[in-house]
């Protein structure tokens, strides 16, 4: 009976999981549209991506990394939306390997583990962002991902010259979730070395560090065009009409 007591009153140990989420992109590709802030849904893309994180029990807490004309905007979205979990909006970088550093080094000291996720990313399920979550903490470091469909060539001055076995091959999604004290090397070895990687996993990878995959979306899709902002309000179409 003592010994039921004793454990009954030990304390949960509690986790601490903190998330990057990197919208300090230039949005080049989007026509001039602004695609943090622009609407899907009826909601800022931004607010619907930090809503997932903000509604994950995991999370303890979000920093936001974007460009410095939006820190105000940014930071006066994430109280209008009551996004209690976002702790810091800081300034991103050059290059988004720079933003990545940025939000870093604004995490806790002593979160366990670290999700970076793409702020161009508003419609990642919950059930994906839980299942990498658990892989990264069983693993060190785990990303979401979806196998490639479309047959894939490889090219050479314009010429297709080799058509690539594309069942061993997965399009990488985010969040790509690691050690904290993993990734914090990893990027600190990156930039020492000068390199500017686009992917979060190869960074850890030039350790020789295996990164996990977990199952991805195809609804947890990146807008990078105008295109795919028709795609994702069809997702949410489709969502509101329980066909997702």
């Amino acid at each position: 009976m003592a010994g039921w007591l004793a454990r009954l009153g030990r304390k949960r140990k509690v986790h601490i999981w903190s998330a990057v989420v990197v919208a300090a992109g230039s949005a080049t590709r989007m026509e001039g549209i602004d695609k943090a802030l622009t609407t899907l849904g009826g909601l800022p893309v931004l607010v619907r991506t930090l809503r997932v994180f903000q509604q994950c029990p995991d999370i303890a807490e979000i920093v936001v990394v974007t460009r410095e004309d939006l820190l105000v905007e940014v930071g006066q979205l994430c109280q209008d939306f009551a996004l209690t979990k976002v702790t810091k909006v800081v300034k991103g970088g050059r290059e988004r390997i720079h933003s990545v550093q940025a939000g870093l080094n604004e995490v806790r000291e002593d979160a366990e583990l670290i999700a970076i996720h793409d702020g161009a990313r508003p419609l990642l399920p919950p059930e994906v962002l839980e299942e990498v979550l658990r892989k990264a903490a069983q693993t060190g470091a785990a990303a979401p991902a979806v196998p490639v469909t479309d047959t894939i060539k490889r090219c050479e001055d314009g010429l297709a010259v080799e058509t690539v076995d594309r069942s061993t091959l997965f399009a990488v999604q985010t969040p790509q979730v690691f050690q904290a004290d993993l990734i914090r090397a990893a990027v600190h070895k990156a930039l020492e070395d000068g390199e500017v990687l686009t992917d979060d996993c190869a960074a850890v990878e030039r350790l020789g560090m295996k990164v996990s995959l977990t199952q991805g979306s195809r609804e947890n899709l990146k807008l990078t065009t105008p295109f795919d902002l028709i795609v994702g309000e069809a997702v949410i179409e489709a969502r509101e009409c329980g066909e997702l």
